[in-house]
C-alpha cells in the first residue's frame, strides 16, 4: 500500500486520540549548541525502539509488546493489532522497530522481539507491513539459537547497511562465555537477507560448525548500533561493571567478551585476560565507570550545525545524553549532556526535520525532541 493511502484521515480522528494539550519546554546550554527540550508525546510504558514515517508520523515500540503510531502532533495512536506472542520478562520483550530502504513502495517494517522458547526467552526478527489497521503477513526472520538464562541481554538494535542487508545485535542472553562460541548466535552480531537468509560473503559461511548468519563475535550486549555518516556500522555494549565499549563493526571480528574486557565482575573481581589480548579488536571509546549505553546515533541535520558529525548515545545507568565529539571520523571529546534529568535513555534518532529525539525508560516514558534554542 503506498505511504500516501495510510491513515488517510490522521490518527487523531482514526483512533479516537486527541493530540497533548500542551508541550514542556526548556531551554538548554551545551558547548556545542543551545537548545530547547520538547515533549512529545508521555504515557509510553517502556518505550524501546523509534522509526520515521516519511508521512511525518513516528513508530515506537513499548516493551511490553505494544507498537504505537506517535502523530507530528504528539496523538498517539492504540497499539496496533498483529504483534505475535512476546516474551516479556526482564530485560525481554517487544525491542528495536526499523523500516524497510523501500518502505515507500512496500510499506514493509522490521522489529526485534524476545520470544518464549523451551521456557525461556530468546531473541527473534520479524517483517510485516504496516497498515492502517495494524500488522500484517507477518513473517519471522531469525531466531537466535541460544543458551542463556531467562530476561537478560537481548541486544537488539537493527541496521540496514548501505550494502542492503540487515545487521542485527544479539546480547549473550547473560550466557558469557557463549559469545565465543561460533555454534551460538549469542554475543554476536548478525548480518542477513531481507528474507532472513545468510548474507553472501558473511565471514563464517564455510567454517565448520560455525553459524552462517555470524559478522562479528565477541560482543557481550549490544543495545546501540548505527550508520556512521561514511556508512559504516558502530556498535556499543555493556560492559560487566566498567567497560562499555564503542566498536566498528567489520567482518569477522573478535571483540574479545568474555575473555578481555576493561571492567570487573560485579563482584569486583577481575575478570578475563585482562583488556587486550592477541586476535582481538579493541574498542574505539571505553567507559569506567559504566553508563549503559544505548540507542545511538550520528547526528546529520541542518539544525544544530556544532553537532554536527557527532555521535550521540542514550545512557541508562548514569542516566544522561552521551556526545562524543567527532572530527576525521575520531573521536575527541565527549559532553554528558541532560544529567539532571534523571532519564535512562532508551533511544536517540535524528529525525527528517533535523532535530534530535529521545526515548526514556520508564513506566511513563516520553518522547521527546531536542530543537535550537530561539
Amino acid at each position: 500500500m503506498p505511504l500516501s493511502r495510510l491513515f488517510p484521515l490522521g490518527l487523531a480522528a482514526l483512533m479516537g486520540c486527541a493530540a497533548p494539550a500542551a508541550l514542556a519546554q526548556e531551554t538548554v546550554r551545551s558547548r556545542a549548541a543551545d537548545f530547547r527540550i520538547v515533549e512529545v508525546a508521555g504515557d509510553l510504558e517502556h518505550p524501546w525502539g523509534l522509526a520515521f514515517l516519511p508521512d511525518g508520523r513516528m513508530l515506537v515500540t513499548e516493551r511490553p509488546g505494544r507498537l504505537r503510531i506517535v502523530g507530528a502532533d504528539g496523538s498517539l495512536s492504540a497499539p496496533l493489532k498483529g504483534m505475535p506472542e512476546i516474551y516479556d520478562s526482564g530485560q525481554g520483550g517487544l525491542l528495536d522497530v526499523i523500516l524497510d530502504p523501500d518502505f515507500a513502495a512496500n510499506s514493509t517494517i522490521y522489529f526485534s522481539y524476545s520470544t518464549p522458547v523451551e521456557r525461556r526467552g530468546t531473541t527473534r526478527i520479524a517483517k510485516a507491513k504496516l497498515t492502517d489497521t495494524g500488522l500484517e503477513d507477518v513473517t519471522v526472520l531469525f531466531t537466535a539459537k541460544t543458551k542463556g538464562s531467562n530476561g537478560r541481554h537481548f541486544g537488539s538494535r537493527l541496521v540496514f547497511g548501505t550494502d542492503g542487508y540487515l545487521y542485527a545485535s544479539i546480547g549473550d542472553h547473560g550466557a558469557d562465555d557463549t559469545a565465543q562460541d561460533l555454534s551460538l548466535h549469542s554475543g554476536k552480531i548478525i548480518r542477513i537477507t531481507k528474507d532472513g537468509a545468510p548474507a553472501p560473503g558473511n565471514p563464517f559461511l564455510d567454517t565448520a560448525g560455525a553459524l552462517p548468519e555470524i559478522y562479528t563475535y565477541g560482543n557481550r550486549n549490544p543495545q546501540g548500533m548505527t550508520l556512521t555518516p561514511d556508512g559504516e556500522i558502530w556498535a556499543n555494549e555493556h560492559g560487566p561493571r566498567g567497560g562499555d565499549e564503542v566498536n566498528a563493526i567489520k567482518a569477522g571480528l573478535n571483540f574479545g567478551w568474555p575473555e578481555t574486557t576493561h571492567g570487573r565482575a560485579y563482584s569486583g573481581l577481575p575478570m578475563g585476560e585482562g583488556p587486550e589480548k592477541e586476535g582481538v579488536t579493541p574498542p574505539i571509546q571505553v567507559y569506567v565507570p559504566s553508563i549503559a549505553p544505548s540507542g545511538m546515533a550520528f547526528y546529520q541535520g541542518d539544525a544544530f550545525k556544532g553537532w554536527q558529525g557527532d555521535l550521540f548515545m542514550g545512557a541508562l545507568a548514569l542516566t544522561h545524553l552521551n556526545r562524543l565529539d567527532m572530527k576525521n571520523g575520531e573521536i575527541v571529546g565527549e559532553e554528558r549532556l541532560l544529567e539532571d534529568k534523571g532519564w535512562r535513555i532508551r533511544d536517540v534518532r535524528t529525525g527528517p526535520d533535523g532535530f534530535l529525539y529521545l526515548l526514556t525508560d520508564a513506566e511513563d516514558g516520553k518522547l521527546v525532541r531536542l530543537e535550537p534554542a530561539k
